[in-house]
């Protein structure tokens, strides 16, 4: 099709469409941006050690840090006391995820399970998790029990949050069609609900992940007698600022762990989202 002249002239001011299409970014570039901010802070933490301008007493270098973690794990104690809060985490968490499951399920699909559950639950979610410490000490005593309540309770909400909101969103004619192919109850929430809302399902999932380590670190300040926060206790009694630090060190990678997990579940379950992301 030809323009006339005129026409032409008429729209020469106007710009000529150039969609932009993203190139996928390679793996090896995004695990190598990834690690530089880390790397950046190693990077400052080892200069101001060398420089004189972090002094031991605040924080100790990087290399002590490393001599002090590899002693402990020598001797066995940071393994051991690694196993002990890990086995705490996984325990509440597991509680927590299973609990927030199915409070969120009988909320969000059940109209009278959302009338007689939700506004105590968001009394509840409201409490600051941290605030339930000395009343867990005296309900559980200082045992294992407190510890592990103390993390399910926290990780239950976000998952309870995230479930509910995802349930309520799936579409409620699709619900409608396959309850006139006879199919309800446990097998439409299996089948067609908990798919529906899976998204939703994963970032609670996420969320209480990541809690759950910020629970382990609140947990284990009860009268701990062995884990990560026993460790830090005994090394602040006695100024040992790197058992300090590679305690401080274990439970960021422990969160980092825990968010790299949610993350493999999510490209797992729903692999299309990992590539919108790398276009």
């Amino acid at each position: 099709m030809t323009v006339a002249p005129a026409e032409r002239a008429a729209y020469a001011d106007l710009v000529v469409p150039r969609p932009r299409i993203p190139r996928p970014r390679r793996r090896g570039v995004t695990v190598a941006l990834r690690t530089l901010g880390p790397l950046a802070l190693l990077g400052g933490w080892w200069l101001a050690s060398a420089t004189g301008v972090l002094s031991p007493d605040v924080l100790a270098s990087p290399a002590t840090v490393a001599d002090a973690a590899r002693e402990l794990w020598a001797d066995g104690q940071l393994s051991d006391a690694l196993r002990v809060s890990l086995t705490r985490a996984v325990l509440g968490l597991a509680c927590g995820l299973a609990a927030g499951l199915l409070l969120g399920v009988v909320t969000g699909f059940s109209r009278l399970g959302e009338e007689l559950l939700d506004s105590p639950l968001q009394l509840l979610r409201a409490l600051p998790f941290l605030s339930l410490v000395p009343l867990f000490m005296v309900w559980f005593g200082i045992g294992e029990s407190a510890r592990v309540v103390l993390i399910a309770v926290a990780t239950t909400f976000p998952m309870y949050v995230s479930t509910a909101g995802g349930v309520r969103n799936v579409d409620r004619r699709l619900l409608e069609a396959m309850r006139t192919f006879g199919l309800g109850g446990w097998r439409l929430v299996r089948e067609v609900v908990l798919p529906g809302a899976l998204p939703s399902l994963l970032a609670g999932f996420r969320l209480s992940m990541t809690l759950s380590v910020i629970a382990l670190i609140a947990a284990e300040e009860i009268n701990s007698t062995s884990g990560i926060g026993y460790l830090m206790t005994q090394a602040q009694s006695f100024s040992r600022t790197d058992i300090l630090s590679v305690c401080v060190l274990v439970y960021g990678l422990l969160g980092l762990a825990a968010d790299l997990l949610a993350r493999g579940a999510e490209r797992l379950l729903m692999p299309w989202r990992a590539k919108e992301a790398a276009r």
